[in-house]
């Protein structure tokens, strides 16, 4: 038997809150009640026109009475500026920054780390995704399928420990949601003319001795992205006239990415009569996309002629990426009353597949040939896992948990590549012409080292927790152990290794009502990050940095952290809060890249580098967050929000100190809503900023930098079941700029012998939606 088969804006925000207790007011008899007022589960469903017609109700914050540090936002905190994806509506919540395309949310990077620092959860559950560094893009979420987001900004022993950063976590709606049906229909119009669909449909009612919730969504997604680049042979550290001394090539691109997501999850629950409740349910999302760029390299600054020679053109590239992409997941739960106690058990099964075909022509006018480049990557990646656990409520009033965490997980990866040159020699207009139209048969292909891989992980983690409260005192300590068994197979060289490794996670939690405004917590964690699979994979790839090669190392450990986690909270009038938390991380056996000394398959001066667990690495910062009405202004129908992170951390990598790669050293929001209720109507505005990121590997240095984000939107209502919605997204049309450091190897980067210079602008333009919601 298997293993498998076993599991089968500081200032004003001080004057509101100081003024918040004094002033606040019982709502009017029209407006409802936010925060941790909201229904709560055993209560009535929401009925479907509550949630399609908002009125005069603006939705904050929730007050979480979680015991670690949670911040929950209702779906309707995000619904008025009408996100697609679950990435989109992040873009509005405390520390969580980006480095994707403009226009694009998919990586999340909480508190500005790598995506792979934050644990990703649906429904509290991890789930499986096609990135090599074990991250989920949120973007293949829809936001309509969203009942709930919650910031944990801690860890506790109940989860898996991969949360150094801490997790984001997806609630998807159930039954116990939502009392009938709506739908959204409408559409997008994009900076280009482009026009997408989109619908949605969700119906929650009973069923049987149940209740059920059917949510679909089919999601037109575009994004016209153009690109401008200029290059040098060297770099104003050296030479502050580069501009005119050193300018290589400038490129032009266009990049438009088009396609269509598909979604659709189901729950259903039922309570027994004897206590006990069971539940299944599943969601299943669809990607079919096309991404298609082009770029010319010219020889000028700013000309645009034909090839050369006698003209400017020195490169025509066209590249075509045809995507497709499948998630889904499917769960059972069932909780009874047993052993003096409560039982809860859970099955569940996910699955990524993904498959790319990517194409791509170069026309080298200088050299008179055209290059031919082929690569097709596929890759599954399931998931099985088994969770058990038993609640006693003792005499004294603590309750103790204990559980069980079993997981086989498998992913297989194939990439098979082929590239040939032609001679090329005609005439050309690259406005007319494409590289695709000459009709050229596509390469054959092939694998190559490491192209080819199959990893086996096998997890069985146990943990307990003890928690209770003491009038105004609420706590939690737990300890979780985890053990990983993991089995990594080159299928090209061929070679198998095995990857071991165990971890004592405890983790604690206090919160403490200080009077029933103001609370404070503390929170102390361990956690870890688990290696990516790229970097376990044993293969050796030959010029993977630049001249330089790059050999895998199954022998890695995660990295560790500790960290805690403090915080006040003050709810304000009614139904606002306001926050601030301060954070730290201690990072252990950081995982970098290090020079093995063997030489390279290049020869003298190149070699092999390897990713090891070598040095720390401190993380740190300070959150703040408001949302609140403006009552006690006497301003009961207009919200205000704002959120500012500081965030800032520190390693010593071959060249020096810097921050952990791609952390940007700030994030900020702040926004309104004004209801309207004489004219059935509102209004609102979102203001974002984030600020610059700095990486720095071998042989590259990237720093990336946005341009300010606004988003509006213009409401109305109609009678109790219809809401219609105009949208303004990326409205000051926001740019991506990178700076690139490129050298040849190591020995150059330190000593400042540029190979390459580049400043790179990305811009998108606005997009326009118009949305219709109704109630049935």
């Amino acid at each position: 038997m298997t293993y498998r088969d076993l599991l089968l804006g500081t200032a004003g925000m001080l004057s509101i809150i100081a003024a918040g207790p004094a002033l606040a007011q019982e709502p009017t008899q029209d407006q409802e009640i936010g925060g941790d007022d909201l229904v709560e589960a055993g209560e009535a469903p929401a009925a479907a026109d509550t949630i399609v017609v908002l009125g005069q109700r603006i939705q904050f914050r929730n007050r979480s009475d979680e015991t670690e540090p949670v911040l929950e936002y209702d779906s309707e905190y995000f619904q008025r500026f009408e996100p697609l994806t679950a990435g989109d509506a992040l873009r509005r919540v405390p520390s969580v920054t980006f480095l994707s395309d403009v226009i694009e949310s998919d990586g999340p990077r909480f508190r500005g780390l790598a995506p792979a620092y934050t644990q990703i959860l649906i429904d509290g559950e991890r789930v499986p995704g096609g990135e090599a560094d074990r991250s989920f893009f949120m973007d293949r979420i829809p936001a309509e399928l969203i009942e709930r987001v919650e910031i944990v900004r801690s860890s506790s022993a109940r989860r898996t420990g991969d949360a150094v950063a801490g997790a984001l976590n997806i609630v998807l709606r159930d039954g116990y949601d939502l009392d009938g049906g709506y739908v959204r229909a409408g559409a997008l119009r994009f900076d280009d003319g482009e026009i997408k669909p989109s619908f949605g449909a969700v119906y929650g009612g009973e069923l049987g001795q149940g209740r059920i919730l059917l949510g679909a969504n089919v999601q037109g997604r575009y994004n016209p992205k153009e690109k401008f680049s200029l290059r040098y042979g060297d770099s104003p550290e050296n030479d502050p006239a580069f501009a005119t001394n050193e300018f290589d090539n400038r490129e032009d691109q266009t990049d438009t990415r088009d396609g269509t997501d598909y979604s659709f999850n189901g729950r259903y629950t039922v309570d027994m009569a004897d206590g006990s409740e069971f539940e299944i349910g599943g969601y299943l999302t669809f990607t079919d996309r096309t991404e298609n760029e082009r770029s010319f390299e010219y020889d000028d600054p700013t000309a645009v002629t034909g090839p050369v020679p006698g003209g400017n053109l020195l490169t025509d590239n066209q590249q075509r990426q045809e995507i497709e992409q499948i998630n889904w997941t499917i769960d059972t739960e069932y909780e009874r009353p047993a052993f003096g106690g409560e039982m809860e058990a859970r099955l569940g099964y996910s699955i990524f597949d993904g498959e790319n075909n990517n194409n791509e022509d170069e026309i080298d006018f200088e050299d008179g040939e055209i290059g031919l480049e082929r690569e097709l990557e596929s890759i599954e990646d399931q998931e099985l896992t088994f969770e058990l656990s038993q609640v006693w409520e003792m005499r004294s009033g603590v309750a103790f948990e204990i559980g069980l965490f079993a997981q086989d997980k498998q992913r297989d990866t194939e990439i098979l590549a082929g590239d040939e040159d032609q001679p090329f020699a005609q005439p050309w207009d690259q406005f007319s012409d494409q590289p695709f139209d000459l009709g050229f048969a596509r390469p054959d292909v092939d694998t190559f080292d490491g192209s080819v891989s199959a990893i086996e992980e096998q997890r069985l983690d146990i943990y307990f927790v003890f928690n209770g409260e003491n009038g105004p005192l609420s706590w939690e300590a737990g300890l979780r152990y985890e053990n990983t068994y993991g089995d990594i197979t080159d299928e090209v060289t061929p070679q198998s290794v095995e990857n071991n490794y165990s971890f004592l996670l405890p983790s604690a939690h206090l919160r403490y009502e200080l009077t029933p405004e103001d609370r404070v917590y503390a929170s102390v964690a361990r956690t870890v990050r688990r290696p990516g699979f790229d970097f376990i994979n044993p293969a050796l790839l030959e010029e993977e940095i630049e001249d330089d090669d790059f050999l895998g190392n199954p022998n890695l450990d995660p990295e560790s952290a500790w960290g805690f986690d403090l915080g006040y909270e003050r709810r304000i009038a009614t139904n606002g809060v306001f926050g601030v938390n301060v954070f730290y991380r201690a990072v252990e056996d950081l995982i970098e890249l290090a020079n093995t000394g063997m030489e390279g398959s290049e020869g003298p001066g190149t070699f092999v580098y390897q990713p090891r667990n070598t040095g720390d690495g401190d993380v740190y910062g300070i959150e703040f967050d408001l949302s609140t009405p403006l009552t006690m202004f006497g301003l009961e129908n207009t919200g205000v929000f704002a959120n500012y992170s500081w965030l800032d951390s520190e390693v010593t990598d071959f060249l020096g100190d810097r921050r952990f790669n791609s952390q940007s050293d700030y994030v900020f929001n702040v926004g309104f809503i004004q209801s309207l209720p004489a004219w059935d109507s509102a209004f609102g505005a979102t203001y974002r900023e984030q600020g610059d990121a700095f990486e720095r590997v071998i042989a590259e240095e990237v720093t990336t930098s946005y341009g300010a984000d606004l988003e509006v939107f213009v409401e109305r209502s109609f009678g109790e079941s219809v809401t219609v919605r105009l949208v303004g997204q990326n409205l000051l049309n926001a740019s991506k700029d990178e700076v690139f450091n490129k050298f040849d190897n190591l020995a150059d980067q330190i000593a400042r012998d540029f190979d390459e210079y580049e400043l790179e602008t990305e811009e998108a333009g606005p997009v326009v939606q118009l949305m219709v919601r109704a109630a049935f």
